[in-house]
């Protein structure tokens, strides 16, 4: 079919094309000429906009005065409302034709640079600002760690056990929220538990799951995806990469079993503190020394006369020393507990001894005589009381 180009031949030109007579004013015709197309379009568009209301409300009159017909009983109104139909369907025929001709007109108009073309379609974008991440505290980024963490323990403590790369791939794609940097933590705070349980072997398969993990984070931070997304590309590389790769991989995972073990170390060691000072605490006598260290800084007849339970020795060995010395011994031994006041000459009971060594202290009260039947220089060491004592056993 060949095609038709008259519509081309009949173009208005452009306001602004410099054709006119040096002696013409060209910016006033080109305003004039402007202004007048304007015009002429602004004129038709009206036509063209009141014969197209015409003709709706003449279609609307002619609807109403049929459903009216239909509606009467009486003769003479029927033959008045018959011929106001036959009168408004001559109207809507003269507006249809006027219609008609105006549409002729249209497409026979030549084109200007308003009309030799249209918009193909019209698209109207509104940006939106994002939403802005609630910025959280510490704290609130713990409390929800650790929510995750409570309520996926059973789950992240699956893929912890699993040796194998395709069913580890699997078991990700099938719980992708697993994916994430609070299952590395998990993993790794399990790591630390399981190394100072001594379940060494067990912590370095948890460990080798914790790089993975913490492999496909990484991969996801360099390629800016989510983690789940990352899995699929993760294991596929893994499995068929080379020795150097591998090797990368194995070394990151011996550093961090070097870590957990560092770690798992300085947490029992600190454990084990913690611990010492709390017996040490429970082991503290009446005067606020401890027992087991006091005994350890005695002179050994000393320690002799508590190992053997030899009260009579003790008596011996105190009045061997020198009066200040003895003092000095003896009120260490009370305030430690490793001697324990008995009751007095004159009846009154003495405190009950509360204080002994854990594990290896006994406590025996024996009455020591008065000053009346000790030696002179045994005198002014006991004054007018008597004593028991904690013996180490």
């Amino acid at each position: 079919m060949p095609i038709d180009y008259s519509k081309w031949k009949d173009i208005e030109i452009s306001d602004d094309e410099d054709d006119t007579h040096p002696n013409i004013d060209t910016p006033s015709l080109f305003r004039w000429r402007h202004q007048a197309r304007v015009d002429r379009m602004g004129e038709f568009e009206k036509n063209k906009a009141e014969t197209k209301e015409s003709l709706e409300r003449s279609q609307r009159e002619l609807t109403e005065l049929k459903n009216k017909l239909k509606a009467s009983d009486e003769e003479a109104e029927k033959k008045k409302i018959e011929a106001d139909i036959e009168k408004l369907e001559k109207q809507f025929s003269e507006w249809k034709n006027k219609e008609a001709e105006l549409e002729k007109q249209e497409k026979l108009a030549p084109w200007n640079v308003d009309t030799i073309c249209r918009d193909g379609f019209s698209k109207t974008t509104v940006n939106k600002m994002p939403e802005k991440k609630k910025v959280m505290s510490e704290d609130e980024k713990l409390e929800q760690s650790q929510k995750f963490m409570d309520k996926h323990k059973k789950e992240i403590e699956k893929f912890g056990f699993y040796s194998n790369w395709d069913d580890s791939k699997e078991y990700l794609l099938s719980n992708p929220h697993l994916a994430c940097e609070d299952t590395a933590n998990y993993l790794t705070y399990w790591c630390v538990n399981l190394q100072m349980e001594e379940k060494n072997g067990l912590m370095k398969q948890v460990a080798h799951q914790t790089i993975v993990m913490q492999y496909i984070l990484e991969l996801s931070k360099t390629m800016e995806v989510p983690p789940i997304a990352c899995v699929p590309s993760f294991f596929t590389k893994i499995k068929t990469c080379d020795a150097k790769y591998m090797d990368g991989f194995n070394q990151e995972l011996d550093a961090f079993i070097g870590r957990i073990e560092r770690r798992a170390k300085e947490k029992t060691d600190k454990l084990m503190a913690e611990i010492e000072a709390e017996e040490r605490e429970k082991r503290l006598g009446p005067g606020g020394l401890d027992p087991q260290e006091v005994y350890e800084e005695l002179p050994p007849e000393l320690q002799n006369c508590f190992d053997s339970k030899d009260i009579g020795m003790l008596q011996e060995v105190l009045t061997a020393m020198k009066p200040d010395e003895a003092q000095v011994w003896l009120k260490k031994c009370i305030d430690s507990g490793l001697w324990v006041p008995g009751p007095s000459d004159d009846g009154d009971d003495a405190p009950p001894p509360e204080q002994s060594l854990s594990g290896g202290v006994e406590t025996t009260k024996k009455e020591i005589g008065t000053d009346d039947d000790k030696p002179e220089g045994e005198q002014n060491i006991s004054s007018s009381s008597s004593y028991s004592y904690c013996a180490v056993s």
